[in-house]
C-alpha cells in the first residue's frame, strides 16, 4: 500500500471551512480505483494550524492515477483557498497498518 501526504498551513479562521472542504472530497476519493483511506490530522500552532490530510492506495500504481483525475486538483484548489502558501505533497509506502478489510494476523504470526 502507497500514501499519499499532503501538509497544509491553514489559517485559524478557516479551519471549520478546510473541515467542510474535506468532508466533500471523501465521497470522490472513494470513487477511485484503488482507493483505501482518507484522513486529516492537526497539530495546532500560533498562527497557522498544521493539518496533514494522508490518503492511502493498494498500490503506487493506483495512488499515480488519481495524480492524473480532476478529482484531486478541484479538492486542492478548494483546501488551498483556507491555506497559506502551497501544501507540501509526497508518496510513501505504507510499512504496516489496519484498515478495514485486511487480512487478520494469527497470535503466531504477530509474535517478534
Amino acid at each position: 500500500m502507497y500514501a499519499r501526504v499532503t501538509q497544509f498551513r491553514i489559517l485559524p479562521e478557516k479551519l471549520e471551512e478546510f473541515r467542510a472542504a474535506f468532508q466533500l472530497a471523501v465521497p470522490h476519493a472513494r470513487q477511485q480505483k484503488g482507493y483505501r483511506a482518507l484522513m486529516a490530522l492537526r497539530v495546532g500552532g500560533s498562527t497557522t494550524v498544521e493539518v496533514r490530510v494522508i490518503s492511502v492506495w493498494n498500490s503506487l500504481e493506483d495512488l499515480t492515477a488519481g495524480e492524473q483525475n480532476f478529482y484531486l486538483y478541484q479538492a486542492l484548489a478548494k483546501c488551498m483557498t483556507f491555506s497559506k502558501g502551497f501544501p507540501l505533497m509526497e508518496g510513501q509506502e505504507v510499512l504496516c497498518g489496519d484498515f478495514p478489510g485486511e487480512r487478520s494476523f494469527s497470535a503466531d504470526e504477530t509474535q517478534f
